[in-house]
């Protein structure tokens, strides 16, 4: 399969005003200038010319990435019988897993699609202090196994508001942003020492213990702690505790990194940035502002673009990330957020996020700019397979 005459954007490096990708399977086998063809490729494109779509102009990107989001797992329309987002029975539930719980079936997936949104990282919710397992997944498919990309790509931790409230408000721990510190240093404490006689084989197979062992692809740095903070003091709170554990860590929400951006630009983490696209329904968001991605891709903190659908709802991810490029983020930087800077910060950028030799063909072709609101998207490929166009729906 061919996709010829399109405005290549590799977001790789290199763009190509004239270019064309050629797919084989459901890989990207090159990539490049119509005027660079060879004559063997012009041979097989004409060969090919049945399975070429010739966009014509039009702009043509890595499919699209939302690294934070709920799709699959709190269902739009079905209510409490398609909220699988928290397991708020207990504050601590490293154990749980999102696999076990994404439904292919919910509407928010096609709706990705109709967006370019080619991937996502879905996973538990942020009333507990620590959540549970996320996955990233593709967003075609029935089969949630044959949909995963990485299961487990990240272990859910929350600060702030949400994990105090849900348990504060039963007289239960934690109450206090203090307690919430604690329990999770605590549950890191005791992964830690089983880590140890994990690895020094002390264990007997009586002594193996399946909450514990989730913890252990996240202390060999293998995942990272998906870390919810808004306000300044959580997200130097997360990066505190992440340093004395010597974890990797997603800062995610980030609201007010704009206040502390150099702060997180030493720690060297990255952030995941949004939902911008709501109301500023609490106390910790009161500074929630679409300059945030601007002011720490200026720090130099590597930045993702997010939609926590259904807050925003997937279908807007583009939009969330032009209107941030409105505020002060740079075009480039934009695109960046939802494309391979999104896959970076996911940990699978060797499968997505690029329009590269030997990556999955996931690509969206749109008639222009994705970022700005009269943009339509063409066609959107996922493993090589077109799974929608604008005439077929």
């Amino acid at each position: 399969m061919w996709i010829i005459n399109g405005k290549i954007m590799t977001m790789a490096g290199v763009s190509y005003d004239n270019g064309y990708v050629r797919i084989t399977g459901n890989k990207i086998a090159s990539v490049g200038g119509m005027d660079s063809l060879s004559w063997d490729e012009r041979a097989q494109l004409e060969k090919e010319k049945r399975d070429a779509l010739d966009v014509n102009g039009a702009w043509v990107l890595p499919g699209l990435i939302d690294a934070h989001c709920h799709v699959g797992m709190t269902e739009e329309k079905w209510g409490m019988a398609g909220e699988d987002c928290n397991e708020m029975t207990s504050p601590v539930t490293p154990h749980i897993r999102a696999i076990d719980a994404v439904n292919p079936m919910d509407p928010a997936f096609h709706d990705a699609i109709m967006a370019g949104v080619c991937s996502l990282m879905t996973g538990p919710g942020s009333s507990n202090v620590v959540g549970g397992q996320s996955v990233f997944m593709k967003t075609q498919g029935r089969h949630i196994d044959r949909m995963a990309v990485k299961a487990p790509a990240a272990m859910k931790v929350a600060f702030g508001e949400n994990p105090k409230n849900e348990y504060g408000g039963r007289s239960k721990m934690p109450g206090s942003r203090m307690a919430v510190a604690a329990m999770l240093r605590e549950e890191l404490y005791r992964a830690c020492r089983y880590r140890e006689e994990f690895e020094s084989g002390t264990l007997t197979p009586s002594d193996r213990d399946f909450r514990m062992e989730c913890w252990l692809p996240v202390l060999r740095r293998e995942i990272p702690l998906k870390a919810h903070a808004h306000r300044a003091d959580d997200i130097l709170t997360a990066i505190r505790i992440a340093k004395e554990f010597h974890l990797n860590m997603t800062l995610d929400h980030c609201t007010e990194g704009h206040l502390i951006a150099d702060e997180i630009a030493e720690s060297g983490f990255p952030a995941i940035v949004g939902p911008d696209l709501s109301s500023r329904s609490k106390i910790e968001i009161m500074n929630m502002s679409f300059k945030t991605a601007g002011v720490l891709e200026r720090a130099g903190v590597k930045t993702a673009i997010m939609t926590d659908h259904p807050v925003s709802l997937i279908r807007y991810l583009p939009l969330c990330a032009g209107l941030s490029v409105k505020q002060g983020l740079s075009e480039e930087g934009g695109l960046r957020a939802i494309t391979i800077n999104a896959a970076e910060i996911c940990g699978v950028a060797y499968r997505v996020g690029s329009l590269e030799v030997g990556k999955d063909a996931d690509i969206a072709v749109f008639t222009g700019n994705p970022m700005e609101i009269f943009t339509k998207t063409l066609y959107t490929i996922i493993d090589g397979e077109v799974v929608y166009s604008v005439k077929n729906g």
